[in-house]
């Protein structure tokens, strides 16, 4: 589950700001360095992300990241998953706590 929430964060990150940098999505996200490269590769892999790199710039290490339609609906599904989630979690603690009332 954490896994999806990670991929979820980095997907939303981009998808707001194509232009971030490695860095910056590091810092936002409180990940590692390398641990937001390893997500960037294998998102890429899986072909929810396209890496461009901007050849006119000076800064040749500076990448856009770009999500592809199927990135996209991977983060919808994802969305989906996790508003599912959530909602069973609220009706779990809704019948819980009315239980609990009726005992007292």
């Amino acid at each position: 589950m954490q896994k999806e929430t990670d991929k979820f964060n980095v997907l939303r990150k981009i998808n707001s700001n194509p232009n971030i940098s490695q860095r910056e999505l590091a810092s936002e996200l409180n990940f590692s360095l390398g641990k937001i490269n390893y997500c960037l590769k294998s998102l890429k892999n899986k072909g929810l992300v396209k890496i461009k790199n901007f050849r006119k710039n000076e800064n040749k290490m500076r990448y856009a990241y770009i999500l592809t339609t199927k990135g996209i609906a991977q983060k919808t599904k994802i969305t989906i998953n996790f508003m599912k989630r959530k909602i069973q979690e609220y009706d779990e603690l809704k019948a819980e706590i009315e239980k609990s009332n009726k005992k007292t």
